[in-house]
């Protein structure tokens, strides 16, 4: 029978589009809906993709009339959306123990559509339903992997949970002091400067990389927390409320830091107040709170903090009573040297040159140090050899002596707008060029963000701006307008990294800010 026949051609086409969508699930850390919100930005990215996603739905409905319509829709969901590969460029799908058991219900549940269509097709009888359905369990894909996550949720929580309970031993026995840093940015940081900070009078454990979430931590403490040491500190991360009041249940800090809130994931929370109260969760099971007093609403969390009975440490790097303060002063032009001042109690401590550190975050981890009482004077030394975090504004010179300042780990509008600084320091009589794919997850507020930042950059640094990807690129072509910047338009950053070698010589500087893997469009 042709119908059947037609069925099993289109049903083919659910191989690659159900690894492609995996993919974007494997990469989103399987939160459930982004899926879906990736699928509706990817087939709305062009009028292209929008074209084919029309013709297939066509081709499902059409095959109800004529079979062989659904062969269209085979076709479109089998190689599109244009642009999201099935093995993926720069983030390939990985068959982890996870993602395997996500394919097999994700099979599962296709294979249940499908018999349910065969039952229908049987019953009426009508056989057309057999193609047609076929294409539409096709296009399904996506809510085919999200109800897949949905049905693995449990175990998954299961497996959790006994790594978490092994984990949560682990601390009771070993009973470091307990340092939980959160923050819409600035985490990593921080974590980093609080290890060295401490790590002449403390034996410290800090959670490595970005592993802020529980899967992270609970392997960072089966696997790495030994007897003898003195302080944990645990970066914690929140993509939504409640996330970060689980990790403090079995992760109860004894001192919480909370770095800035601001529009970062507002695409799942978006409010700043939702992401303020879901950031204060650090605090419930805290003696000591250290709040960067400069950031939204952290004033009040403060006030309300003190009146609960916690000890809190203030920071700032622009009010002088804040009981630690970090500043940097002078690189009033560009080839002024950048002085970090920082004082605790109102009383100098250090004062470095040429750094280019945060001066909220540092306040923030000398903050810890003196909640922890470590020896100033071994703070004051250990604040001028300050750590890097990994591609957050990081600096290099190439052979041709071009500075590359590597920032593709930042994706918020306060730390883009740093490394604009770093840019017209790095290159004050040369060319200076930004990559960019623009800002991420600030919901609402995103096209207005990468217009800003566009717009501060053509004008005011940068004299070439290259866009990369389609995410943001109307936004930040319409921040660019009216700027002196030249602005060009690539797809991928191989394409961008090519032309900044063929044209960039010494003196000449680039600023790769941000850099979206290829599940984005």
């Amino acid at each position: 029978m042709i119908e059947t026949a037609v069925a099993s051609l289109v049903l083919l086409a659910c191989a690659p589009a159900l690894a492609r969508w995996l993919r974007v699930a494997q990469r989103e850390q399987y939160y459930g809906g982004a899926v879906v919100r990736f699928t509706a930005r990817w087939w709305s990215s062009t009028p292209f993709d929008l074209t084919l996603g029309a013709i297939a739905i066509a081709g499902a409905l059409a095959a109800l009339l004529v079979p062989l319509a659904a062969l269209a829709s085979a076709v479109v969901v089998a190689v599109a959306p244009v642009g999201l590969s099935v093995r993926g460029r720069t983030s390939s799908l990985i068959w982890t123990r996870r993602m395997k058991v996500l394919g097999v219900a994700s099979i599962a549940i296709d294979a249940i559509f499908v018999a349910g269509a065969a039952a229908v097709a049987i019953a009426l009888p009508a056989p057309t339903v057999l193609p047609a359905a076929a294409a539409l369990i096709a296009l399904a894909q996506p809510l085919v992997v999200e109800l897949a996550l949905l049905a693995t949720s449990p175990l998954e929580r299961r497996r959790s949970d006994g790594f978490v309970a092994q984990a949560s031993a682990r601390l009771r026995q070993t009973d470091p002091t307990i340092v939980a840093i959160t923050g819409s940015y600035g985490k990593t940081t921080t974590k980093l400067y609080v290890r060295h900070l401490l790590g002449t009078s403390r034996r410290v454990l800090a959670s490595p990389a970005s592993f802020n979430n529980t899967g992270g931590l609970a392997r960072t403490v089966n696997e790495q927390l030994v007897p003898g040491t003195e302080v944990f500190v645990a970066e914690m991360g929140a993509y939504g409320p409640g996330e970060i009041a689980e990790l403090c249940r079995w992760i109860p800090p004894d001192i919480a830091v909370i770095t800035a809130i601001g529009p970062v994931h507002l695409e799942r929370m978006r409010t700043l107040d939702t992401v303020l109260g879901a950031k204060s969760e650090i605090l419930v099971p805290a003696k000591v709170a250290v709040l960067n007093v400069d950031a939204y609403g952290l004033s009040d969390v403060a006030d309300r903090a003190e009146t609960a009975g916690k000890r809190v440490i203030r920071c700032s790097a622009t009010d002088p009573t804040a009981q630690v303060r970090a500043s940097l002063e002078g690189g009033g032009r560009a080839h002024d040297e950048q002085e970090l001042v920082v004082c605790v109690a109102g009383r100098e401590i250090a004062r470095v040159a040429g750094s280019q550190a945060h001066p909220g975050n540092v306040a923030c981890a000398v903050g810890v140090a003196v909640a922890l009482d470590a020896p100033l004077d071994e703070v004051a030394t250990q604040l001028g050899s300050l750590p890097v975090a990994e591609h957050r504004g990081r600096l290099a010179t190439t052979q041709k002596g071009v500075t590359v300042i590597d920032d593709t780990y930042n994706a918020n509008p306060a730390g883009a707008a740093a490394a604009l600084r770093l840019l017209a320091r790095a290159a004050p009589d040369g060319r200076r060029v930004l990559v960019t794919p623009g800002m991420i997850e600030l919901g609402p507020l995103q096209h207005e963000e990468n217009a800003r930042f566009a717009r501060a950059a053509a004008t005011e640094v940068a004299t070439d701006l290259v866009i990369v990807s389609r995410t943001n690129r109307a936004a930040l072509l319409e921040g660019a307008r009216g700027g002196a910047a030249q602005v060009r338009v690539v797809a991928r950053r191989e394409q961008a990294v090519e032309w900044v070698r063929a044209t960039l010589g010494a003196g000449d500087a680039v600023l790769y800010e941000n850099d979206l893997p290829d599940h984005y469009p």
